[in-house]
């Protein structure tokens, strides 16, 4: 049984690290965006 909750546990921190990598890359473009838009309306 403990080899099943390791799993279980793994499986969670894996979903949870890639989720934080999704957001983490959507805050990147976000600023990217923001910083481009900016640089573009002080023209």
């Amino acid at each position: 049984m403990p080899q099943d909750d390791d799993e279980v546990i793994r499986k969670r921190q894996r979903e949870r690290a890639r989720l934080m990598a999704i957001l983490l890359g959507v805050f990147v473009v976000l600023m990217f965006a923001i910083t481009i838009a900016k640089m573009t309306v002080n023209r």
